[in-house]
């Protein structure tokens, strides 16, 4: 299982993901599910993969070789992100196509980055059927895998205001609850932090299991849910106008 998530906001992208792939209890690997392409001054993108481990590193495979072949569509050549998306979502689907196996070989991507010219960064959730969604001041983060553990904390927290360093720490939270609710998600965990407007490749940070970073966070997190739940209003009890016996 894989999660990834990435969260859109006015100062620019973050990006996490996981490491781990298991078929089975007994058969853990470690794959990285983060790549990032572009040129200085020019264009960024950072793309995250979940599904089929054989289909996503044939997809990334295809991208460097389209780069490399200055293929007529490549990252290098195509003029906005949206359009990024859509070729990563023909690329996906060709690659499903050449390993018939319905659902077992499917693949979902995020993609994000800049453009020299656009307006603003953008990121985007690409679908195994090739399609794709933005991402919007109501919905600033997307996700990918196994998303129900790290989405409580990013539909509290999460706003387009909301500033890029936080959305790092609050990403990384994220999976954290996910990495604590289920074991086939687990480190390395790999971070990109993306300013707009620089058009600079992204700060990156590969986080492993035995990292002091990681711990810190985990035990200042629970300490500080311990310590708002102690300050939270004790149950009103004697509301009798709303009270009522089951």
């Amino acid at each position: 299982m894989t999660y990834c998530v990435a969260i859109s906001v006015d100062q620019g992208l973050v990006f996490v993901s996981d490491s781990r792939t298991n078929s089975g209890v007994d058969n853990v690997s470690t794959y990285s599910k983060m790549r990032s392409f572009g040129v200085p001054g020019e264009r960024q993108f950072v793309i995250c993969a979940a599904g089929n481990l054989a289909t996503t590193q044939s997809v990334f495979l295809q991208l460097e070789r389209d780069i490399a072949g200055n293929a007529p569509q490549n990252l290098m050549n195509l003029t906005g992100v949206a359009d990024a998306a859509s070729y990563l979502g023909r690329v996906s689907v060709e690659q499903q196509r050449e390993t018939p196996g319905g659902p077992v070989f499917e693949a979902s991507f995020l993609i994000g980055g800049e453009v020299a010219g656009s307006t603003r960064s953008r990121s985007f959730m690409v679908y195994p059927e090739g399609n794709h969604i933005a991402s919007g001041p109501q919905t600033p983060f997307l996700q990918i895998g196994e998303i129900k553990y790290g989405k409580p904390i990013l539909d509290r927290v999460v706003s387009a205001d909301t500033s890029l360093e936080d959305a790092t720490v609050c990403a990384l939270l994220s999976m954290d609850a996910t990495t604590r609710s289920n074991v086939s998600v687990g480190p390395p965990i790999e971070v990109r932090a993306y300013h707009s407007g620089t058009l600079q490749p992204p700060r990156y940070v590969s986080f492993g299991d035995d990292s002091p970073y990681l711990h810190e966070l985990r035990r200042a997190w629970t300490h500080e849910l311990h310590a708002a739940l102690r300050r939270l209003p004790a149950v009103g009890w004697n509301e009798a106008a709303t009270a009522r016996e089951l």
